[in-house]
């Protein structure tokens, strides 16, 4: 039987200073003064539509993501947040993140956005190096990360993220590992450090940059992950290494199948419906002028049944623990026989190991994700 998981929610500002090359992300360069006020206000009527997906849950975590959150000042954040609580009361353990960039902190600084309710930034640095930063079309260097990143560690918030990019155009092991340590005497509680893709609908999409081979790709890969389990950051995700007690809530709670409303322009969710026994998938409308003018639903779609196993491994072999066949069940409604065909035929791949009561993924395993996923397609 479906069983309710943890609820976060996922707010969207999609406001840039400039498009990046490689982005594919819902965000719209900035063309004078941002409608802070009036968006904050449609955000904050667009979850009471979603209140009945609530269910009497707390909210597990919130994450303000984009575009460039931090282009808003920190009043009309502290204002969403507090409009948030008046209509969903939040665990005593939230976590709130929001993102930024070096370049985009014009309104406030980061002692304000604390002030404001904001417990943990993710920072937007890529690279340090300026040829790379240039390249990408970032509107930061590496100086300004720097200093940004410093400051961040000064504000006292609970944890912070700094994102890395690699497999950059024209990056080799050497300079991948600079940014690396570059990043981590820094001292930053989270990592993520994740392989620049080529996505449809970008500019480097209609002009390919020169990306390193497959084997030097390979190369930073690996010796990226072992410096980075030595500097103290194990890898709990695919692309998300943290010390200690610093796991990302939020995206764990994506990755365990959990709950999330999305509010905001073009903002997806998934919301488990006990009453139903049903999962649906929520989009909200896209473009900011319809946004704006109140036209906040687009779709809800339910996932059908035969679609969840393969919809929860496709978030949950993202993590590097084992998958719980009790998890299985709880999330989806279904039997954890179902999983059991595919997983034999991983065992004979040498990608699974099979317990009494969990799957685990070999180390090679965490290497071939997408040929295990094949075998439940």
């Amino acid at each position: 039987m479906l069983q309710l998981p943890p609820l976060s929610l996922y707010i969207h500002i999609p406001w840039c200073v400039r498009k990046c090359p490689y982005c594919d992300f819902n965000s719209h360069a900035q063309h004078g003064e941002l409608p802070q006020q009036q968006y904050v206000d449609a955000l904050l009527q667009d979850l009471q539509a979603d209140k009945a997906y609530v269910q009497q849950r707390p909210l597990h975590s919130i994450f303000i993501g984009g575009g460039t959150p931090s282009l808003f000042d920190a009043d009309q954040i502290g204002r969403l947040l507090a409009g948030v609580r008046r209509q969903i009361p939040f665990d005593k353990q939230i976590e709130i993140t929001m993102e930024a960039n070096p370049g985009t902190l014009e309104h406030d600084d980061f002692d304000a956005y604390r002030q404001a309710g904001i417990t943990r930034i993710s920072m937007g640095v890529q690279s340090f190096a300026a040829d790379k930063l240039q390249i990408l079309g970032r509107i930061h260097n590496g100086h300004e990360a720097t200093n940004a990143a410093k400051a961040l560690a000064q504000a006292d918030y609970q944890s912070f993220n700094l994102d890395l990019m690699h497999g950059l155009p024209g990056q080799n092991l050497q300079q991948a590992l600079h940014d690396i340590e570059t990043a981590a005497a820094l001292n930053p509680p989270h990592l993520s450090w994740y392989q620049l893709t080529i996505e449809p609908n970008t500019l480097f999409h209609s002009r390919p940059p020169q990306l390193p081979d497959d084997e030097a790709l390979w190369q930073i890969y690996r010796t990226g992950q072992q410096r980075l389990a030595e500097l103290g950051y194990r890898q709990y995700e695919i692309s998300a290494y943290a010390k200690p007690g610093y796991e990302c809530r939020h995206n764990r709670n994506y990755w365990e199948f959990g709950d999330y409303l999305g509010i905001g322009c073009g903002a997806h969710g998934k919301i488990t419906l006990a009453a139903q026994q049903k999962i649906v998938r929520t989009i909200k409308v896209k473009h900011p002028k319809g946004y704006l003018a109140g036209q906040y639903h687009y779709q809800t779609n339910p996932v059908n049944s035969e679609d969840l196993p393969l919809e929860y491994l496709m978030n949950r072999l993202r993590l590097m623990r084992p998958i719980p066949k009790a998890e299985f069940e709880a999330r989806t409604g279904l039997p954890a026989r179902m999983l059991e065909p595919g997983m034999q035929r991983g065992v004979a791949k040498g990608l699974v190991i099979v317990h009494d009561d969990s799957w685990a993924l070999t180390d090679k395993g965490h290497y071939f994700v997408n040929e295990l996923l094949g075998e439940f397609c």
